[in-house]
Formats: structure tokens, C-alpha cells, sequence
């Protein structure tokens, strides 16, 4: 059915294939504001404001979500029969976006006069430049406006191109692919290959998310109408194009679709069909026809032609991704290796290779390649490639396989390969490999680049191994090896973290020793580990010997300092210092103050932070939200919740952080709707999680258990594993709560049981018992103490412990003593425990 309809679409397509000049584009009708907008996007436009317009203030290449929210309803109502004249369409794109870019998408800026707007709109938007003009007023601002532009232009060359990409992704998001083509296209923003390229990898992804063939297809038309839409452009369809949408067709198994588009792109690009072959035996590989894999083996012959050579190529990466054996033994007799046209070609050979062990045909490629006069450094990054690929290889094995093989082949290997090596142990967490090969490099008499230590300096933080430090540090002395700024702060780091603040002060002395400057960064370091630790003397220490060293604080310095103000004195003296020397406001900087200011109680001071003209636009809701989390956390949690609506009224949204604060310092009872909409607030898992286990603790405190097991449901679909902390979590929650509530307790652990479907952990049943002894009910002990059974839980000294002590509690000392009975007492703790329950119960 579906292949029939794309049949029927190619078909339709058929008539326009000749026409290669792009088409002239309709004039669009008049915009009509929706009742949502979508999200704000922001790309670099230095269109001049027109003077004397309020608007004209506001940040450069600022795109409204209200331009965004007009979009769609603009798309939908395009149709052929309603156009208007072209000059008419012109005037009515640039009066209707003039008319959103005037509005009212900042809150704290009035609309213009009607005058100024109707100035605006008389401007036609489609010929505004994309660079402003030099101002003529005098020389100096002459060449200043030069030089602004020429960076202007250099930043726009750089970016615009990835952010029109994500515009015009969002656009076909929302309004489909061939509204947004239109759209740009009456805008005089023509689409290049790379904006194709995005919106054809948005139908793919969209058609890879359906449930099933019919709606794939959908998109899949789409992304057709697109490569169409590039032919009659005159585009190029390039295998950057069509490739993901053959690597679909080709995970999807759509033989005939696959057929059909394969011949539309070889029609319009035939230089293409040799690298389409590639794609088409991956097809026959990835559905097992052996008849057809055979048929295109077979018809590369003996590659004694150009484009048969090419075919053989396409067929070898084929096979080398795949992993067949035969075939790909077959075809390496017949292709010599040192004539394959890419390098890629030949590095995808040796992981296969790797893959199948075979290392005596290896072993004669590389020396094929040797003699054809390939470069050792090619060679040795190729025989890395071979190593690192042969399975169940241990990380020591690799590394001496890969030094073997250069010396059994007299191939000197390259840093670049050591490199790789040296990273490969790092992503393994053998760090000491990596060290024995970087001190194999420096006795093999290569210079060793300090590039090197990086990843093993990354691998020691990454994997917790902070004492690896230490070998490094030592390596580095013994071959006489200077680390550049990045080496250092991270060796810094490490010894900061392991609270070795001498060994920190002993690589700054090194640092001079070896010329090389000590950074503000590098005492920034050591000052953060200080405050960490609660030692002002020790960070104030810091900033004397800055001064000392003549090594001038910056802005992350001074956030630290005010961050860790004693008084609120020191906030205005390290505030004051900072414009007196007239060093940065960064966000940090801002964020120390409010944090700061909260610390000592002084709120509104606090707030004014966040009214500071100087902080940039792009950091005021970043900014907030840290006021949202100070206030809250300092008690004041409606304060923090005004903020919060302030920032929801400006179209932002609350930063993660300061959300779960206001999850977590919402305590009065009755919130939960709010605490419930805080939650939907989270976007990403961490966040989400962390808010609902939150939230289903209130739950608890409240006894809202059906709420509370929604949750806890709703978490199980999202990580199953990690439910079981949060009801770890909640029992022992309801043990520390007075008063005890054991009944709400056994509610959850049936809920656990029946709704969830988990077994209770031996942890949530110990904290039950135990709560089963504060309320000196021993009914539902007996009740818990079953459930470990149930659970498939044996029953440990401490469990004893435990039922022994509810039952002495209960006052059922006949029962209490058959379980003494059964307490092995060898262990002189376990009977100090029986002895303290009795003097507790019995006494």
C-alpha cells in the first residue's frame, strides 16, 4: 500500500524533473496573530532600528515568540488561489512581521507611538540588509564602524548558518516542511543544501518515532517534496543528502522504496551510483538476499574498470561494515588496498579486520601498504585501528599488540597514534597503562607532546582516581616535561580535591621553576578548595599571596570572596573593589551577591541585585532563578514564589535548580497542586526525578499515599531501578516522623507489592519493623516480619534484633523470649543490643 502511494508521488514528481531554475514563490496573505506562541529563537541580524522608536531599543537580533506564533496560522491559510500581486505580498510580509517586531515580546519596554510604528511599516522588511551601514560622522567613528563590521560579518559567517538551521528546524516543527520552505522563500531567505539537509534528517527522525509503516511513510513524502524542491533549485543531491534517508529505508528493510529512491537520485546525480552501490548491498546484507548480494559481487568482475573499481569500493566498505568474512576476502584480492580512493575505505578494513582476527593478512596489507609508499604515520594509525577492534582484548593486550606489530613490521609509531592509545586506556579506566605508554614515549627519545597527560589527567578525575596525580606529577619532573596552563589547573584540582594543598602549592613552585607563570585561574583553584573547607584563613592566605605574586583577582575570584563574606561589610567592600578596578559583573558575580545578601537576612538587597541595568539580557533569568532558590532556602518561599510568577509572566522558564528548591522548602500542607505543578515544570529526567521524589515524600508527610503511589508509578515507567531508592527513601521517612504512622506504611508496602509490582528491599522492611517497635504494635511486626519471606529475604541477626525489640515493646514476653532463642549471641555486640532492649522494655 504504502510503496503504491510513494510510486504515485514519484509520478507527480515526474512532470517537473526537467525544470532546474528555481520557481517564482506566491506572495503570501496577511498574518493572523494564533492564540499559543512557540519559544523564543535568537540569530545575529545588525538590522539599524529606526530612530525615535521605543522598540528600537531592544537587544539586536532578538526574534519574538510572537514571530514565531504567527507563523503557522500565516502558512495555513497560503493557498494559490487567494494571491495577491507581488508588490502587495512584499508590503503585507513586511507590515505584518514590522507589526510582531514592534509588539510587545519585552514586557518591560512600552509599545511604540502609532506614528513610529507606522513608520516602521512603511520599510519593507525584505530589503533591510543583514549588516547595518558605516556611519559617515567623522573619521574615528568611521574605522570603528568598520572594524565592528568586519567582526560582524566574520561572527555572521560562523553562526548564522547553524542558528537559521535550528530556526528553520523549529519552523518545520511546527508549520511542516513545505510551509517553511514557502515562508523563507517569501522572506528572500533562500535555503542552501545544509538547511535542506536539516529539515530532510527532521522527517527521518520523525519517521523513525512512528509506531507504524503508514504514518512513517507520511514523513517520509515530505522529505521527498524536499529532495524535488533542491532539484528544482538546481541543488546538488549529494550523499550527504540522500544518505540518512537510504540508511533508514535500509534499518526499515523497504526494499522497493529503497529501489525507487535510488534511481531518483542516480537520475539526478550520476556520479552518485557508485556510492548508492554501497548503500544497496548494505540493503541485501541487512535482509539476507543472498541471491542479489551474489548478483553485485559478480558484477564487479576483476575491477578492471574505472567505475567498476568504484563499484568494488562501495561493495568493500559494505562488507567490512557487516563483517563478511567470505566475501570480503574475495574482494581484497581482487582490489588493491593502496588504490582505494579514501582513507576512510581503508581504516573501516582494518577494524574488520580486527573484528575477525585476522592478523597474518593484516600483517601483509600493511606491508603492501609500506611498499606502495604510504607514510609510517598513516600506517601506524591504521594498525591502532586494527588493534583496538580484535575482540575480548584486554586494554594491556591492545597495548602490546600495538607496540609488536610496529616493531615486527619496522614501523616507528606516531605520537598521533600513541594518542589514541593512550586514550583508548583512559576510556578504560587504566590509567596506569596510560602512564607506562607515556613513559615508553619518553624513552623511545620522541618528544612527548603535554597534549598526552590530558585525557589521563581527565580519566583521574572522571573515574575518582585524584592519587593518580601524583605518578603524573612525578613523570613529568623525571623526563623534564613543562604542563601549560589547562595541565596545571587540572593537576591542581586533583591535589585541591584531595585536600593537599601543599602538594598544589608545591606545582605552583614548579610552575615558576619552569617559567612558567602561575594564572589567577590556578589560585582560584586553591582558594574554592579552601572555602570548601570551611577555611577563610586559608582562602584569605590565598589572596595575600596574589597580591604577593603581583597576580591581579578577576571576577570568579571575587565571587568566591563574596559567596563567603563573614559580614555584610565585606559584600560592599568587595563590591566597591571591583568597580574600582573595574573588573567584570559576570553572572557568577551577580549570583554570589544574591546568595550572599540571602545568607544575612538582608532579602531586599537581594532582590535589588537582579535590577542592575549592566546584567546581560541572555543571564537576568538564569540570575533569578538563583534568587528564587536563595529566598526559598533562607525561609522566605513566598517571596521566592512572586519571583517565580514574575519570571513565568515574562514568557521564561524557572532553571531546574530553583524549581526542585521550591519543591524541596514548600512544607505547609495543602500545596500539593502547586508542588504537583512545580514538578511539571522539569523537562529533564535528573531534574524529574529529583522533584518527584521530592514531592511523593510531602506526600507521605501528609499521608496523601495515593498520590504519592501515582508517583511512584509514573516513576517506575521512567527508571525502575531507581524507584527503589525513593521507596527506600520514603520508609524511613515515615520512621523518623513523630507520630508514628506505621499503617500508612504497610498501605505503601502493599501498594509496592500489588500496584507497582516490586518487591520491597530488605532496607525498606528493616525501617519498617523498626517502625513497628516506635509504635509498639507488634500485630503488624508480625505482619512485616512475614514479608521478608515474601521478598525472598533471609533473616539476619539485626532482624532478630528488631522483632525482638517490637515484641518487648508490645509487652509479649512469652513470644519475645522464643525469639531470643533464636539470636545467635557469639558476637559481643549482639548481646550489648539484647541487653540494652531489656533495659529499655523491661525495666
Amino acid at each position: 500500500m504504502c510503496s503504491k502511494k510513494l510510486s504515485n508521488l514519484f509520478a507527480a514528481f515526474a512532470s517537473t524533473k526537467t525544470s532546474k531554475n528555481p520557481k517564482l514563490v506566491p506572495p503570501s496573505p496577511e498574518f493572523v496573530p494564533p492564540k499559543k506562541s512557540l519559544d523564543p529563537i535568537h540569530f545575529t541580524n545588525s538590522s539599524p532600528p529606526s530612530s525615535g522608536s521605543e522598540t528600537a531599543e531592544k537587544p539586536a537580533g532578538v526574534v519574538s515568540k510572537q514571530v514565531l506564533s504567527r507563523l503557522k496560522p500565516a502558512a495555513s491559510r497560503i493557498s494559490k488561489s487567494s494571491l495577491a500581486p507581488a508588490v502587495d505580498s512584499a508590503f503585507g510580509i513586511s507590515k505584518a512581521i514590522s507589526s510582531i517586531l514592534s509588539g510587545d515580546n519585552d514586557m518591560s519596554h512600552p509599545s511604540s507611538s502609532k506614528e513610529s510604528a507606522d513608520g516602521m511599516l512603511l520599510k519593507n522588511i525584505l530589503d533591510v540588509p543583514w549588516f547595518s551601514s558605516m556611519s559617515q560622522i567623522n573619521t574615528t567613528q568611521w574605522k570603528k564602524e568598520v572594524s565592528r563590521e568586519r567582526k560582524q560579518k566574520y561572527i555572521f559567517k560562523n553562526t548564522e548558518s547553524r542558528r537559521f538551521v535550528e530556526l528553520m528546524k523549529k519552523c518545520a516543527d511546527k508549520l511542516g516542511t513545505k510551509s517553511t520552505v514557502e515562508f523563507f522563500g517569501r522572506l528572500g531567505r533562500e535555503m542552501g543544501v545544509r538547511e535542506y539537509n536539516a529539515l530532510i534528517g527532521l522527517c527521518i527522525s520523525k519517521a523513525r518515532n512512528c509506531s507504524n509503516e503508514e504514518d512513517s511513510m507520511v514523513h517520509i513524502k515530505k522529505a521527498y517534496g524536499l529532495f524535488a524542491s533542491m532539484r528544482e533549485k538546481g541543488l546538488q543531491i549529494e550523499e550527504q543528502s540522500y544518505g540518512p534517508l537510504l540508511m533508514y529505508m535500509i534499518d526499515m528493510k523497504l526494499t522497493q522504496e529503497f529501489q525507487m529512491f535510488s534511481e531518483f537520485f542516480k537520475d539526478e546525480n550520476p556520479e552518485s551510483s557508485s556510492r548508492i552501490g554501497y548503500y544497496e548491498m548494505l540493503l541485501w546484507i541487512r535482509v539476507g538476499n543472498e541471491d542479489k548480494i551474489r548478483e553485485l559481487f559478480d558484477s564487479v568482475g576483476v575491477a578492471d574498470t574505472q567505475d567498476s573499481y568504484k563499484f568494488a569500493e562501495g561493495y568493500l566498505l559494505a562488507f567490512c561494515k557487516s563483517d563478511r568474512k567470505e566475501e570480503l576476502l574475495r574482494l581484497l584480492e581482487v582490489v588493491n588496498i593502496w588504490k582505494v580512493s579514501s582513507p576512510k575505505y581503508i581504516k573501516s578494513v582494518f577494524q574488520s579486520l580486527g573484528r575477525l582476527q585476522l592478523e597474518a593478512l593484516t600483517e601483509k596489507i600493511i606491508l603492501q601498504l609500506k611498499t606502495a609508499g604510504f607514510g609510517e604515520e598513516d600506517i601506524s594509525f591504521y594498525i591502532y585501528e586494527y588493534t583496538t577492534c580484535v575482540p575480548n582484548l584486554a586494554v594491556e593486550d591492545v597495548v602490546s599488540k600495538f607496540i609488536n606489530l610496529h616493531q615486527k613490521l619496522g614501523i616507528i609509531p606516531s605520537i598521533a597514534s600513541y594518542e589514541k592509545v593512550i586514550m583508548h586506556c583512559c576510556n578504560s579506566c587504566k590509567i596506569y597503562a596510560a602512564l607506562d605508554i607515556v613513559d615508553h614515549i619518553c624513552k623511545s627519545g620522541l618528544d612527548v607532546p603535554i597534549q598526552c597527560f590530558h585525557p589521563i589527567l581527565h580519566a583521574c578525575e572522571q573515574y575518582g582516581e585524584l592519587d593518580m596525580v601524583r605518578p603524573v606529577y612525578s613523570m613529568m619532573q623525571q623526563h623534564n616535561l613543562t604542563p601549560k596552563g589547562d595541565s596545571f589547573e587540572s593537576m591542581i584540582s586533583l591535589f585541591v580535591k584531595m585536600k593537599d594543598f601543599e602538594g598544589a602549592y608545591n606545582l605552583l613552585a614548579y610552575a615558576k621553576g619552569m617559567n612558567e607563570m602561575p594564572t589567577t585561574s590556578m589560585y582560584n583553584i586553591i582558594m574554592a578548595g579552601y572555602f570548601r573547607e570551611q577555611n577563610n584563613y586559608g582562602a584569605l592566605m590565598v589572596l595575600k599571596q596574589m597580591e604577593d605574586a603581583d597576580i591581579k583577582p578577576d571576577s570568579k575570584t571575587f565571587s568566591y570572596l563574596i559567596a563567603n563574606c563573614k559580614c555584610e561589610e565585606d559584600i560592599v567592600k568587595y563590591r566597591d573593589e571591583m568597580r574600582h578596578t573595574g573588573i567584570e559583573f559576570t553572572k557568577y558575580v551577580y549570583m554570589a551577591l544574591i546568595n550572599a545578601y540571602a545568607k544575612f537576612g538582608n532579602f531586599e538587597m537581594a532582590k535589588q541585585v537582579v535590577l542592575d541595568k549592566e546584567i546581560p539580557v541572555k543571564y537576568i533569568n538564569e540570575i533569578k532563578s538563583v534568587l528564587v532558590s536563595a529566598l526559598s532556602s533562607n525561609g522566605q518561599v513566598n517571596d521566592a514564589l512572586c519571583v517565580s510568577d514574575e519570571i513565568k509572566q515574562a514568557g521564561s522558564n524557572l532553571e531546574p535548580k530553583a524549581v526542585i528548591s521550591l519543591i524541596e522548602h514548600i512544607r505547609a500542607e495543602g500545596e500539593l497542586d502547586r508542588l504537583l505543578q512545580l514538578l511539571g515544570e522539569l523537562k529533564d529526567s535528573n531534574s524529574w526525578f529529583d522533584g518527584c521524589s521530592r514531592v511523593i515524600l510531602y506526600c507521605i508527610q501528609y499521608n496523601l499515599s495515593s498520590t504519592a503511589i501515582e508517583l511512584l508509578k509514573q516513576l517506575k515507567e521512567k527508571d525502575k531501578s531507581s524507584t527503589y531508592i525513593v521507596i527506600d527513601q520514603i520508609f524511613s521517612q515515615i520512621w523518623e516522623t513523630t507520630p508514628t504512622n506505621v499503617k500508612i506504611g504497610v498501605e505503601l508496602l502493599q501498594a509496592v507489592k500489588e500496584e507497582l509490582e516490586l518487591h520491597p528491599s530488605r532496607t525498606s522492611l528493616d525501617f519498617l519493623l523498626s517502625t513497628c517497635v516506635k509504635a509498639k504494635d507488634s500485630q503488624l511486626a508480625w505482619f512485616v516480619w512475614a514479608e521478608y519471606e515474601a521478598a525472598g529475604l533471609s533473616y539476619n541477626v539485626l532482624t532478630f534484633v528488631r522483632m525482638y525489640q517490637a515484641l518487648l515493646a508490645s509487652r509479649e514476653l512469652e513470644a519475645a523470649n522464643e525469639m531470643l532463642k533464636q539470636i545467635p549471641k557469639e558476637d559481643p555486640h549482639v548481646r550489648c543490643l539484647i541487653q540494652s532492649c531489656k533495659m529499655a522494655y523491661c525495666y
